[in-house]
């Protein structure tokens, strides 16, 4: 659409623009509801189980059924649907946060003839923009008028500048730097740049490696369950009719005899399955991601949504940027080179040197950078690195005649001052500049002919890793721009972070392969890479345009050797992100800019940095505050941690539940049929449920667990350490509770009833410490029971608590808990039978190790 420039766009032409283009608002599409998404959440495998168990008890056995129990249920179902369901309401609504920050931005405008401001979502096709230092790009446009220094990385997440000229493309959301120019707007809204790529974020991410681990858990469990179910079911009739009415079929097929024995069978059969659900795992994983949340946040890392804490520790890949996150994100002047090769990386030797004012001139002079209280301000990135090299912007002593500015088709900038009447100062590409210098200036300003420059450029480039960047600095009387003399070479670098180094080692550690995504050279980005030892010998790097010329296939053939893309396009990104989880991988990916939002929506794990734009951290799952690859792999110890916390809290609450599914098929045949009464069953489910999943919640962060290879996505969450522990654990607790109730010896220890009020009292006592023992054989794979218990120090008082409940609830739990006190001799009794949980369990670890069986949780 052409525009006149001075009189810009009439009202009439606004509103056709805006029918035929759109308007410049994002959209946003319908959202779900608070209520829709609690819906969802019901969908969790293991919930339905327990809703299906929920309904059978209101419905069908209302009258007989445990009302604490159920009561229970329907609470544990209600807040993990409910914490779950806040948790995805905050994520849906992050573009919501993006169109009301973009809606507030002004914008000047040329209409009718005259300067308006208007707001950033009336901005139509056509519209004639001013653009100033400090403004944000309103749209996708050209530069008609004018020239300005353009920050691209709220797009592109690299530091560097952009010089944009007349008829160069600029683009919504990049900020300008310095100068001012005029643009025209070409497209608005959702046809921006930015605009498709805030549309992509909306797609749905896949599931968590959690979600589908969990999916299998229980699939697995549930078919336990119905199994145990059944086995009761038939158990308790065969028992209770067949047996007892001594096979009379014509008795047992009374429907008045039989109906009372299939409610009751059913209604054992109903708890059996609610006893081999883990009823307490949902608001014990809430608990493991919120504890673990709160100590990441302590170590620069904002989680925004939970389930990211545990991906993160099942990462496989894991895709890194360069820039800001490997290194410190800014250029550095690091040194100036002379060209008889002497390195002055000290400004204060740069002084001594006798043609200094020269060099002054060409850095400073030359330079639209300047200093002010808050630092360092204007221009581009060069010239802020060259000025901080410096440290000083007196520009006094001559006079400026003219100046040239730097543009990419030039790749140089000059200026012109009244040092010795007229001399001209350069700096710029050294492909350029060197073509132009005949002579050079020696470090004792001594004037030589330059004769070979190939073999001084090859000297140079000896001295400086292919990580730094030159730029030649030259000069000549007048401006002829033909006959230059050299003064020698900036050196410019990008330092790589401190803790870069022992973040990778970290990562690498743990198994995880790390590719490095830059928009940087091929010699820089290799450079950097092998120096934080990403790179080895038979690994590969490619460029852009090598990557897409290659299949998906190719690309997976290769994946595992893949340690550098460079050049890179967001395009590159996406598809790169899009092809390890065609591997079945789970992959972590970095990102700051816009372009990066789209890679990070697809990744499993999406690290966004702190410095980086809104857009990038309202897509990620994790914000790094740090901007620190340290803090990456904090995370990723701590999602490993996390895991290891839930599978140790299943393996105690399966064992338990094992024991009491077990008991249940066997009770029936040995007349055992409720040892424990509804309120005793009550404050079970609390030691088992609440108190013990905040037990495990806070287990401590092993760097160790660095030291392990990563976990499958579809690798069960059961492993066969878990099953061994959970059966023979569950096992010899059942035995033991069965040998309690029925042993002669046991009765004899114990004073005599009728209603055998000291036995049960102390069975119940019984149970209760099994499951606390149990908890301490479940927290550690090692045989030594007690191994890092101190780093747990809410798991020791946790306990206690529990343990001095138990006492007093013995004691003077009195009726209500059906409890009578017991001796000394009868207490010490009942606490080692129970302790003997412990030394069956380092028993059964001594001959797992001996076996060189895998014991790894």
């Amino acid at each position: 659409m052409n525009t006149n420039i001075r009189k810009g766009l009439s009202d009439k032409e606004v509103s056709e623009s805006r029918k035929k283009y759109g308007s410049n608002r994002l959209d946003i599409k319908k959202r779900n509801t608070f209520l829709k998404l609690i819906i969802e959440s019901l969908n969790d495998p293991i919930i339905k189980i327990l809703l299906i168990a929920l309904g059978i008890k209101i419905i069908f056995l209302f009258k007989d059924s445990n009302v604490f129990e159920t009561l229970g249920i329907a609470i544990a179902v209600f807040l993990a649907s409910f914490i779950s369901a806040i948790s995805e309401y905050g994520s849906e609504k992050e573009f919501e946060k993006l169109s009301k920050s973009n809606s507030s931005i002004k914008v000047k405008v040329i209409r009718n003839y005259k300067k308006e401001i208007i707001n950033i979502e009336d901005v139509v096709v056509g519209d004639i923009v001013i653009l100033s230092s400090g403004d944000r790009i309103p749209a996708d446009g050209k530069i008609i008028e004018g020239s300005i220094y353009i920050d691209e990385s709220p797009l592109t997440g690299e530091t560097d500048e952009k010089h944009k000229t007349v008829n160069d493309n600029v683009y919504m959301g990049c900020v300008i730097s310095n100068k001012n120019a005029i643009m025209v707007v070409n497209n608005v809204g959702e046809k921006t740049y930015y605009g498709k790529i805030a549309n992509q974020i909306q797609e749905k991410t896949i599931p968590s490696p959690l979600k589908i681990r969990l999916s299998k858990l229980a699939s697995s469990i549930s078919l336990f369950g119905y199994i145990g179910a059944l086995l009761v079911f038939l158990s308790y009739m065969f028992n209770a009719v067949i047996v007892k009415y001594n096979y009379d079929f014509n008795i047992i097929l009374n429907i008045k005899v039989l109906l009372p024995h299939l409610i009751y069978a059913l209604t054992l059969s109903v708890a059996v399955v609610v006893m081999a659900v883990p009823e307490g795992l949902p608001m014990m994983i809430t608990l493991v991601l919120s504890s673990n949340m709160k100590k990441l946040l302590k170590r620069n890392v904002l989680v925004r949504k939970l389930v990211g804490i545990e991906s993160s520790g099942s990462l496989n890949v894991l895709l890194t940027d360069k820039t800001g996150t490997l290194t410190e994100g800014k250029l550095n002047m690091t040194s100036f080179i002379t060209p008889d090769y002497i390195n002055i990386s000290n400004y204060s030797y740069l002084k001594e040197l006798s043609h200094y004012d020269l060099i002054y001139q060409s850095l400073v002079y030359n330079n639209d950078s300047f200093i002010t209280s808050d630092g360092i301000q204007g221009s581009n990135s060069t010239d802020r690195a060259i000025l901080s090299f410096i440290n000083n912007d007196d520009r006094s002593k001559y006079k400026i005649i003219n100046k040239t500015d730097f543009s990419s088709k030039l790749k140089y900038s000059s200026i012109t001052t009244n040092y010795e009447n007229k001399t001209t100062f350069y700096k710029g590409a050294s492909e350029v500049l060197l073509k132009k210098c005949t002579k050079y200036i020696d470090s004792n300003n001594k004037e030589h002919v330059l004769i070979d420059k190939e073999k001084l450029m090859e000297n140079i480039n000896k001295m400086t890793d292919s990580s730094k960047r030159l730029l030649c600095v030259a000069y000549e009387k007048g401006d002829s721009f033909n006959n230059l003399t050299l003064l020698g070479f900036i050196v410019l670098k990008d330092k790589i972070r401190k803790e870069a180094y022992e973040g990778i080692s970290l990562i690498k550690s743990a198994g995880i392969n790390t590719i490095m995504v830059t928009g940087d050279s091929k010699e820089s980005a290799t450079t950097v890479a092998k120096e934080l030892n990403i790179l080895s010998n038979n690994d590969i790097v490619l460029t852009s345009e090598e990557f897409n010329k290659l299949t998906d296939v190719q690309i997976m053939n290769i994946f595992s050797r893949l340690k550098v893309l460079c050049r890179s396009m967001p395009e590159d990104k996406y598809r790169l992100v899009k092809i390890a989880e065609s591997l079945d991988l789970v992959v972590g990916m970095t990102g700051d800019g816009v372009n990066d939002a789209p890679a990070l929506r697809k990744a499993s794990v999406g690290f966004s940095m702190g410095s980086g734009t809104e857009i990038a951290k309202e897509t990620s799952d994790i914000v790094i505050l740090d901007d620190n690859i340290m803090s990456i792999a904090t995370s990723i110890l701590y999602g490993r941690t996390v895991f290891k916390s839930i599978r140790k809290f299943i393996i105690f609450q399966l064992s338990v539940n094992v024991c009491a599914v077990l008991l249940s098929i066997i009770g029936p045949f040995i007349g055992i049929l409720s040892p424990i009464t509804v309120i005793q069953v009550l404050w079970v489910n609390m030691v088992m449920d609440t108190f013990s999943g905040l037990a495990f919640s806070f287990e401590p962060a092993l760097i160790e667990y660095m030291k392990e290879k990563p976990k499958k996505k579809n690798e069960n969450i059961i492993n066969s350490y878990m099953i061994n522990q959970i059966i023979l654990d569950g096992l010899y607790s059942m035995l033991i509770c069965i040998w309690f109730l029925k042993s002669n010896v046991i009765k004899s220890l114990y004073r005599i009833d009728i209603n055998n009020k000291y036995i049960m009292t102390a069975f119940f006592g019984m149970f209760i410490f099994i499951d606390i023992f149990n908890a301490f054989n479940a927290r550690t794979h090692r045989i030594n029971t007690f191994s890092n218990l101190s780093k747990n120090k809410l798991f020791i008082i946790i306990f206690m608590f529990i343990t001095i409940v138990q006492v007093l609830l013995i004691y003077y739990g009195g009726e209500l808990f059906r409890t009578s006190g017991l001796t000394i001799k009868e207490f010490i009794i009942m606490l080692l039978v129970s302790f003997s949980v412990i030394p069956f369990d380092i028993l059964r670890k001594i001959l797992m190790k001996k076996k060189r069986l895998d014991m790894s949780i």
